[in-house]
């Protein structure tokens, strides 16, 4: 009876030792954290993802600076960000960190009004609102933007990001561009010091405050106010023309030259007929994957697999989400990049 006791334990020791289940369920996982701006989209895209290859992706919607944090603490696989690493990051990193630009996305002012309104907005009256310069919605210079509206004579209460977002990147850095004001005394960044207003988390924290707050006025990623039926802000461009937020005005507004690397500002765009508050949205990895002692050549191959599937087949479901889809020169820019992540310094992917 010992005995068999005995060669019981030693089959289920073994079982377990060499049992390849939890190897391959470990390389069949991939964790990233980042970005709300485009959540909606990623979860998605990564269903979509598991479907035909049954890798599984979580993705935690933390906001960019999280994702950052994240990525910098070796804790995920790749984290997400709407605003694209500065120097002073990437030298915290102290190893090369790479951007794969995913979609493209607007930024919108949403309001909580009676009968919704369609509202014009110029980037002073924005920049002035947000300073707290302009408090009440019937101001003579939202009036005079807005001619044809009646605007009730309530107080405005603005509503912004309480965490490290993207999205608060895309609009501090555009306000920072089109008011000197506004530029002098907040500046651009994930985090601010804000001036006036009541704060809330993530894109959906923001959408949420709003809708229960009248007279409220804040900023989102466009598929937020679609989701919740919220009216979204015309905005003036540097071409003077006021442009409504949309696929076709975001994607106009990447018509520029990007760069190899493809951290690029969008904000306030020369184009003609674009969006001023768009911005691409990127997934951020370390070129070199063999960063730490556990991490397996495996893990590494999927999550290339995965990032170069969003560049190219995962494209075709961004724009039924309501995101604009990235312009082939950025799809072009995101193969070289991907083409230079390496293990143990010999390439991931064939050229």
């Amino acid at each position: 009876m010992k005995k068999l006791l005995c060669c019981a334990v030693v089959a289920l020791l073994m079982l377990l030792v060499y049992s390849p289940g939890p190897a391959r369920a470990e390389s069949k996982e991939l964790l990233g954290a980042g970005a709300t701006f485009p959540y909606p989209l990623y979860s998605k895209m990564f269903d979509t993802y598991y479907q035909a290859n049954k890798v599984k992706i979580n993705y935690q919607a933390i906001g960019s600076g999280g994702g950052i944090q994240q990525l910098l603490s070796k804790t995920v696989d790749f984290g997400g960000t709407d605003a694209f690493l500065n120097t002073r990051e990437i030298q915290k990193a102290e190893v090369p960190i790479l951007h794969i630009p995913t979609c493209l996305g607007a930024v919108v002012v949403t309001y909580n009004l009676p009968e919704k309104p369609k509202l014009k907005f110029t980037p002073d009256v924005i920049a002035d609102i947000f300073l707290g310069k302009i408090t009440r919605w019937d101001d003579p210079r939202i009036a005079a933007i807005n001619p044809a509206v009646k605007l009730p004579a309530m107080s405005i209460v603005v509503v912004h990001r309480s965490d490290g977002s993207g999205t608060t990147f895309i609009f501090s850095d555009y306000l920072t561009k089109v008011s000197k004001d506004w530029a002098f005394k907040v500046g651009a960044d994930k985090s601010l010091n804000w001036p006036a207003g009541l704060g809330a988390k993530g894109n959906p924290g923001v959408a949420g405050l709003i809708n229960q707050t009248p007279g409220a006025i804040g900023y989102v990623e466009l598929i937020y106010t679609l989701q919740n039926n919220m009216p979204a802000g015309i905005v003036k461009n540097k071409a003077g023309n006021f442009i409504e937020p949309n696929i076709k005005s975001t994607s106009a507004a990447a018509n520029i030259d990007l760069p190899d690397d493809t951290r690029v500002s969008l904000t306030d765009t020369d184009a003609v007929d674009g969006y001023p508050l768009s911005g691409f949205t990127w997934l951020i990895l370390y070129k070199e994957q063999n960063y730490s002692s556990d991490r397996s050549k495996e893990r590494a191959e999927e999550l290339v697999k995965l990032l170069w599937w969003m560049l190219h087949e995962g494209q075709q479901i961004a724009e039924p989400m309501k995101y604009a889809p990235i312009p082939n020169s950025a799809i072009t820019k995101g193969e070289k990049i991907l083409q230079s992540v390496v293990y143990n310094g010999a390439p991931l992917l064939k050229q």
